[in-house]
């Protein structure tokens, strides 16, 4: 078993062409709201339970994070490139205990600490009551989502397709995951097979998502497994997220508990 504290990698290349003019002057990760940037946020959540070894990978105006005095990496084609792509620009940094997540989510303390318990190889956060946050989010909870589909132990049979009907989702990928040393060896395996026909599931590899890694290495065989909560995290994609109530709610029981 790994006691030692997992690595963070934080995917933070995007441009966020849906957040303009938010993210004319800054990166996507860097947005504000109520006056804490995203990227803030999560750092302070991060560090409420000691991981202070991150590791961001920027593109988009990149050199603005240096501030944050972590580890930076560049995906220097972040504008025609996707997550995954983003997350081999350092592979060097995938050995150990690794926690992966987006740079344009936050989640609170509670669901860190879920993911930090879980002994998976592959530990997916997924949310359970993600329809009522997409409901508040969109008019139609089809829009945006993906599926996934559950063994009856949590672990995760699909993900990342395209629904058609709601019973395609028993919960949302919401872009934070925990990998052991023997589960970055599976994905850096996956990756570099499909770097031999620039491909993965039939789609080219420079723009596969992390749903891609993963539903292909579910494909091989391997163990991804659920870790489930309900709430308690937002995403911010476009405007409407920034002005949605639901959104300044969450954030302040996530300070709050920071705060206690």
């Amino acid at each position: 078993m790994e006691n030692k504290k997992p690595k963070v990698i934080l995917l933070v290349a995007g441009e966020g062409k849906r957040l303009r003019p938010y993210t004319l002057d800054c990166p996507k990760c860097m947005v504000e709201i109520d006056g804490i940037s995203l990227i803030d946020r999560q750092i302070s959540v991060l560090h409420a339970e000691s991981l202070y070894d991150i590791v961001m990978i920027g593109g988009y105006k990149a050199q603005m994070l240096k501030k944050f005095g972590t580890k930076l990496k560049i995906n220097p084609d972040y504008s025609k490139t996707n997550m995954l792509w983003t997350l081999f620009c350092a592979e060097e940094e995938l050995e150990g205990g690794v926690i992966v997540s987006y740079g344009d989510i936050v989640y609170s303390r509670e669901i860190l600490q879920e993911l930090l318990k879980s002994t998976a190889d592959i530990s997916v956060v997924i949310d359970k009551g993600w329809k009522s946050y997409w409901q508040a989010r969109s008019e139609d909870p089809l829009d945006d989502a993906e599926t996934l589909k559950l063994r009856a132990d949590g672990v995760i049979m699909e993900i990342g397709q395209l629904p058609k009907t709601l019973e395609e989702i028993e919960g949302q990928y919401i872009g934070l995951m925990k990998f052991s040393a023997k589960g970055v060896r599976q994905i850096k395996q996956i990756f570099r097979d499909a770097v031999k026909t620039s491909e993965l599931l039939g789609k080219p590899l420079e723009n596969s998502y992390m749903t891609d890694l993963l539903q292909a290495t579910i494909n091989k065989g391997f163990l991804v497994t659920s870790v489930p909560i309900c709430g308690e995290w937002i995403e911010v994609d476009e405007v409407s997220d920034m002005d949605l109530q639901l959104t300044h709610d969450r954030l302040n029981s996530i300070q709050r508990s920071l705060d206690s």
